[in-house]
């Protein structure tokens, strides 16, 4: 039955809306309303094990080819495995079932690197804790927590699953409430001087946990994190410019550069093709509520090569069914 959907939507001309959240996808969902825990694997033979529980999932089930490089976010996914080729540490926070924190732990394995994961949702926890187990990495550290701008303070969910932000704790919330950590009060406590990557994806408490990791931010070019997160409109006033945010002005002015990832979110199969960067000023925002990730460097030079290419004038949303000159990669499919 999935494989039929692909078929359709490979058939119909079904160009003004997206073929997938009006019709496939509601068919996968249905066929998926009572699956427990799936199993699937990359290319590379890693293997996930997850719950048909978002887009996420659904997407992964869906891929095209049936046995793709990545489980969600084909740039961001390869941008996170480049930036963790000689990084010794690396921070992510959000890291859901580990559909990327497992590739960053894998790709650094190869030369001694540890990951440390905060995923606070317990099933999902569980989930990338398996799949840590499941793929032999030792050094991916998975934590129950949260990442905040305070040490030891209880916070709430707001929202589902992978869709899930959080906020302070109040009143009665019982299991729905949990711990939260810096990653600065993290690394002290593990006697961890430096971090060579952070990403996060928080649904909104990115800004909360940059501002918890201010001593690493701190630092010189030379040893401080490359940094991956996601910005959303409704999180993110950038009514006055995307450069202007409050969390952008903050990282600028701890010495970043930041460009906004041009990205499926999705699995979409983008092969070999350069990650697409735009500088914030000149990043097309225009359109419904969205979000889009986002890589902040100190030392520019790292971007400067043939896996990846600057444009200007174009949106962050890789989108099929809309306008090609805005949503399509440069150059076209």
């Amino acid at each position: 039955m999935v494989k039929l959907c692909l078929e359709i939507e490979e058939s119909l001309d079904y160009r003004s809306r997206s073929i997938r959240d009006d019709v496939t996808g509601p068919l996968v969902d249905a066929l998926h309303a009572e699956t427990g825990i799936l199993r699937k694997r990359l290319k590379s033979g890693v293997a996930f094990d997850f719950r048909y529980t978002s887009k996420i999932a659904r997407e992964f089930v869906m891929s095209r080819p049936e046995t793709p490089d990545h489980v969600w976010e084909p740039q961001t996914t390869k941008l996170l495995v480049y930036l963790s080729h000689k990084a010794q540490q690396a921070v992510v926070g959000g890291a859901y079932f580990g559909d990327q924190a497992v590739l960053v732990a894998r790709e650094m394995a190869s030369h001694g690197g540890v990951c440390h994961a905060f995923e606070p949702n317990a099933d999902n926890f569980e989930m990338l804790s398996r799949n840590a187990e499941l793929n032999g990495l030792r050094n991916l550290r998975t934590f129950q927590l949260g990442l905040w701008d305070e040490d030891g303070v209880r916070l709430q969910f707001v929202g589902q699953d992978a869709l899930a932000g959080s906020v302070a704790a109040t009143g009665e919330v019982g299991e729905a409430a949990f711990s939260a950590t810096t990653v600065d009060a993290y690394l002290a406590r593990e006697g961890i001087e430096e971090v060579q990557l952070v990403a996060l994806d928080l649904e909104g408490g990115e800004f909360r946990a940059l501002r918890g990791a201010k001593r690493q931010l701190s630092l010189p070019a030379a040893r401080a994190p490359n940094v991956v997160f996601e910005v959303h409109r409704s999180y993110t006033d950038w009514s006055n410019g995307l450069q202007n945010t409050h969390i952008l002005s903050y990282l600028s002015s701890l010495g970043y550069h930041a460009f906004a990832v041009r990205d499926f979110q999705a699995n979409y199969d983008m092969g070999e093709r350069p990650i697409e960067l735009v500088l914030p000023e000149k990043t097309y925002l225009e359109g419904p509520q969205h979000g889009f990730n986002m890589v902040a460097v100190k030392d520019v030079s790292i971007l400067k090569n043939d896996r990846f290419r600057f444009c200007e004038g174009v949106s962050p949303k890789l989108l099929l069914h809309k306008d090609p000159a805005l949503h399509h990669p440069v150059g076209g499919f």
